[in-house]
């Protein structure tokens, strides 16, 4: 097998990310690149800690939230970093350099070269890390793999259902400006999903990406994530509240998750109660649709439709993706949420079609196509049986 040049991947990765990057073996300094020129090299000062690290891969933030991100492979220890998503203050950067003891006459220098490094957020840059790990452990890694922590989050759910009930959401915060450059369309696949409270296909989507990407609303980094959160907040809970979960339950529920969010400090922690709103509201939505004692047949083939709504969907493709005959499934499912499965799934379907013809401009023909009608008169004549009206009519109804 080939030896693989680790001083090629550094100076690639430094030169396309503009980032410093670190490799050493046996925690030996073998490879430094960088495009900005460091009177000193601010790794110094975490650097044992950073050697200290075993994880395949895992980051290191430092008390002002600039953050390494760390590789390791074989006797190989790969660092990038510093990076942070905003930029230090000059106050931070001047203290950084008495930490340094940079000499007083390069401490401006110092400071322009550190404004120079690139800004790449966090889950950024373990996007980078990961494609390594991949590349140099053949190790597959997603995000929600290193920045969710089951334990916490279960300690999180506790601390979020101990708060008070009666708490109301702020209106004023409620209707805040969204228009802080939101990833537009996974905003919309994050949002329909929590509306339809598929909480399956919602924890795939977002266990690698960030779920909800803003723009830079603050240059002090715990406020820009504690900011990011109740941006996210506001859309999830509008989110909820389109998928029938009522204002006040919505508004509540917001609410406790931005008190925990204020009241933390933790870089960390915020990352992982961010991650547990988004699917408690998702979950919360699925309740309702579903009634909280279904059985787990009636939730199983209720999130199987979900995740094939563009799909004909058939009662025989069900019966094979459960293990059971057609008509053992049928008649179980049946005798558990007492609809029959041909109704369940073209009810289900026609929800949807409602929230299309309500929220969007798509014509019949193109909803009709993407939820898997032979043809727009099928689409219609089906909607007309589960909504008492024609789909024209239901448009109107609500443009009206």
């Amino acid at each position: 097998m080939q030896a693989i040049d680790y001083d090629y991947i550094g100076t690639i990765t430094g030169n396309l990310f503009g980032v410093p990057i670190h490799i050493y073996k046996n925690n030996t300094l073998i490879f430094y690149h960088s495009t900005v020129k460091l009177v000193k090299d601010p790794i110094s000062i975490y650097q044992s800690d950073i050697l200290k690290i075993s994880e395949h891969i895992s980051y290191f933030l430092t008390p002002q939230f600039s953050y390494y991100g760390v590789l390791n492979s074989n006797d190989y220890k790969i660092v990038i970093g510093p990076t942070s998503q905003v930029s230090d203050s000059i106050t931070t950067l001047q203290e950084l350099a008495s930490q340094l003891n940079v000499d007083s006459a390069d401490v401006d220098d110092f400071i322009i070269a550190m404004r120079e490094i690139i800004h790449i957020p966090l889950e950024s840059l373990m996007q980078i890390m990961c494609f390594f790990n991949y590349i140099l452990n053949n190790e597959k890694c997603y995000l929600q793999d290193i920045f969710i922590n089951g334990s916490l989050q279960t300690q999180l759910m506790k601390s979020i259902n101990s708060l008070n009930a009666d708490r109301i959401f702020s209106k004023e915060l409620f209707e805040q400006d969204q228009n802080l450059h939101n990833t537009y369309d996974l905003e919309q696949n994050v949002m329909n999903l929590i509306r339809k409270g598929d909480y399956m296909s919602l924890s795939e989507l977002i266990k690698d990406s960030s779920a909800l990407k803003v723009g830079t609303m603050s240059d002090n980094q715990l406020r820009q994530l504690k900011d990011t959160f109740i941006v996210t907040s506001t859309l999830v809970s509008r989110a909820a509240i389109h998928g029938g979960m009522s204002p006040d339950d919505a508004f509540t529920l917001s609410s406790s998750y931005i008190q925990n969010c204020e009241s933390s400090n933790d870089y960390y922690e915020i990352i992982n109660l961010r991650h547990l709103m988004i699917m408690d509201f998702a979950k919360h939505v699925n309740q309702l649709h579903e009634g909280s004692h279904t059985s787990q047949l009636v939730s199983d083939v209720s999130n199987y439709i979900n995740h094939h709504i563009s799909e004909a969907i058939t009662v025989e493709a069900m019966s094979k993706e459960f293990f059971m005959s057609r008509s053992y499934l049928s008649k179980r499912f049946k005798a558990e949420s007492n609809i029959t499965l041909t109704d369940f799934i073209l009810s289900k379907k026609i929800e949807e079609a409602k929230y299309l013809l309500h929220y969007t401009n798509k014509s019949l023909t193109a909803i009709s196509v993407y939820l898997g009608f032979s043809s727009p008169g099928h689409f219609s004549r089906v909607f007309r049986k589960y909504a008492f009206i024609s789909p024209n009519e239901y448009r109107k109804k609500y443009i009206n």
